[in-house]
């Protein structure tokens, strides 16, 4: 068995900046501070880690118990909202899904950042959620490498099977390699193809449309 665990932003999906005029809108109404949101880098990050940075960067504090989840429940009310109108399916995305899941050795799953809810919205407005039967997300753990571990484990693949990550930055390629699987990194997000190379990824496609081919030739009999 292949369980193929993919990130959602910038390797499926682009939300048009949504996430971060989502959060920019709650730390507004919540504390009164503008452009919150503003110079924080969100590609690979997790939910929780980017609602700590800011709260660090505009409050100067830690966040108190239960305050990141209150940021994050009022931040997927904007988030709603905002995905009809800004969000755009990345080249090739249901196709490469749709030949994958018609495989019988494949499993699809997501290891995103985005808590589950996020996620959920992201791919429901997109059309892809029919192609996912598990994944792990940011409310699984700030630490990417955790939730990756988390998505392995709910794809039921056993000790001789493989997983294979495919994201676009480089936190998406380190949380794999410390989870043993294998990595095909896309430029369609965050980072260039010198920079994911060099960060370890197996293969750099400039978007997901090789990946049937690459499967393939991976994992032909």
């Amino acid at each position: 068995m292949i369980a193929y665990l993919f990130d959602i932003d910038g390797t499926l999906v682009r939300a048009g900046g949504a996430g971060a005029r989502a959060l920019a809108a709650v730390m507004r109404e919540r504390y009164g501070v503008e452009d919150a949101a503003r110079g924080v880098a969100f590609g690979g990050r997790t939910d929780g880690w980017i609602v700590r940075q800011l709260i660090l960067r505009a409050l100067d504090r830690e966040p108190r118990p239960g305050e990141i989840d209150a940021i994050l429940d009022d931040y997927l009310a904007h988030l709603g909202r905002d995905l009809p109108t800004s969000l755009r399916v990345l080249p090739d995305a249901d196709r490469v899904l749709a030949w994958l899941g018609a495989r019988p050795e494949v499993r699809l799953g997501v290891a995103t950042g985005n808590v589950a809810a996020g996620a959920r919205a992201k791919l429901e407005t997109a059309g892809l959620a029919h192609h996912f039967g598990f994944g792990g997300y940011g409310c699984d753990s700030t630490d990417r490498a955790e939730l990756v571990a988390v998505a392995i484990t709910k794809s039921g693949i056993g000790a001789g099977d493989t997983a294979v990550v495919v994201g676009d930055t480089v936190h998406d390629v380190a949380a794999a390699r410390a989870c043993g699987a294998r990595v095909v990194a896309v430029t369609t997000g965050a980072d260039d193809r010198a920079t994911l190379e060099a960060a370890g990824a197996d293969v750099v496609f400039d978007g997901l449309a090789p990946l049937c081919a690459w499967h393939q030739a991976t994992f032909a009999a």
